[in-house]
């Protein structure tokens, strides 16, 4: 994918998405910073903003219609103190081949898929938050729960960003 600088001529197209599972408990966190986003109306009209929950075979025919930049907010797995949030940048090299499964949500593997079905993977970021707790049951434990402020701020900062690297604005995708 060329980078959106490169392109004076074109409007970027972003797409923010929450991910996971809110009947798993700190896997929630996805889809409540978007809904989050959504009600606060914290981003530009121009960036989509979907919660997708487990739906990874919907979220990758999305990514049919070409993006500039793709930001999923997920919990992430250990590597950290619960609540944490990190950015960071996911790459072709990062996804490996991964097993697709159309009736759940495994980013790896949902990214992964977007190229076997014809589409081109976009610039992919993820605003991530460590969990404590992903058993069975509704609703975010404190310190991830506690997180949701710092990351809607940390989507709004990054696509921000990538606004700003864009000179001809952006555009819904």
């Amino acid at each position: 994918m060329t980078d959106p600088t490169d392109r004076p001529d074109m409007a970027a197209r972003m797409l923010v998405a929450g991910i996971g599972n809110l009947f798993l408990g700190d896997d929630g966190f996805g889809p409540e910073v978007v809904r989050r986003l959504a009600k606060q109306n914290a981003l530009e009209p121009e960036v989509r903003v979907v919660d997708y929950g487990i739906r990874g075979m919907h979220l990758a025919h999305d990514l049919l219609d070409p993006c500039d930049a793709l930001v999923l907010v997920d919990a992430l797995p250990g590597g950290g103190a619960p609540g944490e949030v990190v950015v960071f940048e996911i790459g072709p090299d990062d996804l490996g081949s991964g097993q697709f499964d159309a009736h759940g949500m495994n980013p790896v593997a949902m990214l992964a898929g977007v190229e076997r079905l014809g589409g081109t993977l976009p610039a992919t970021y993820v605003v991530g938050c460590r969990v404590a707790d992903v058993g069975e049951g509704i609703g975010l434990s404190a310190p991830v729960a506690a997180a949701v402020p710092a990351a809607v701020e940390a989507v709004r900062t990054l696509v921000g960003r990538l606004i700003a690297a864009a000179p001809a604005g952006i555009r819904r995708c």
